[in-house]
C-alpha cells in the first residue's frame, strides 16, 4: 500500500494557526468565534503527524486577521500555536503566541455572583497567576478559573 501525502490549498489572504495542541483546533475555532457561516474557505486539519510535538492541529482562514482578542484566547487554549499571516500567498508576518499577564474582556467568570455578571456595566478582568499551568484569577471576585471551562464574551 503507498502511503499518499495530506495536500491542503495554499491560501491568498488571510491567517494559518499551526502548532495547536492535538485535538484543541475545534475549540479554538469556537473561542475566535469562527462558525462557517461567514462564507469564507477554512481549512481545519486534527490531529496531524508533528516533528516538534506528537499530533498538532492547523486551521487555515481566508480573508481573516487575528485580532489581539483572538490571539489572547488562542494563548489559553494552545500557548504553543504560531500565527502566520498570509497576503497574495506570501507569509509577510510569523508570530507566537504569547499569554499576557491579564486578559480583559474575553472571559466571563464563572461566579454568578462576581460583580461582572451582574446588570452593572463592568467587564471582565482575570489575572493570569500561572502561565505554565494556565491558571486565572477574577480580579473582582477573586476565583481561580479552570481555562477548559471559560465562556467567552
Amino acid at each position: 500500500m503507498q502511503e499518499s501525502n495530506l495536500i491542503v490549498r495554499r491560501i491568498k489572504d488571510g491567517t494559518v494557526i499551526d502548532h495547536i495542541e492535538g485535538g484543541k483546533g475545534l475549540k479554538v475555532l469556537e473561542a475566535i468565534g469562527i462558525s462557517g457561516q461567514e462564507g469564507d474557505v477554512i481549512t481545519v486539519a486534527l490531529n496531524v503527524p508533528s516533528g516538534k510535538y506528537s499530533k498538532k492541529d492547523i486551521i487555515k482562514v481566508e480573508n481573516r486577521y487575528l485580532q489581539d482578542s483572538d490571539t489572547n484566547k488562542l494563548a489559553v487554549i494552545s500557548p504553543k500555536a504560531t500565527i502566520n499571516i498570509i497576503k497574495d500567498y506570501k507569509l509577510v508576518e510569523k508570530r507566537r503566541v504569547t499569554l499576557p499577564n491579564k486578559i480583559e474582556k474575553i472571559f466571563r467568570c464563572s461566579n454568578p455572583d462576581c460583580i461582572t455578571n451582574s446588570k452593572e456595566d463592568i467587564e471582565s478582568v482575570m489575572e493570569v497567576i500561572d502561565k505554565t499551568g494556565l491558571v486565572l484569577k477574577c480580579k473582582y471576585c477573586a476565583r481561580i478559573l479552570d481555562v477548559n471551562q471559560l465562556k467567552y464574551n
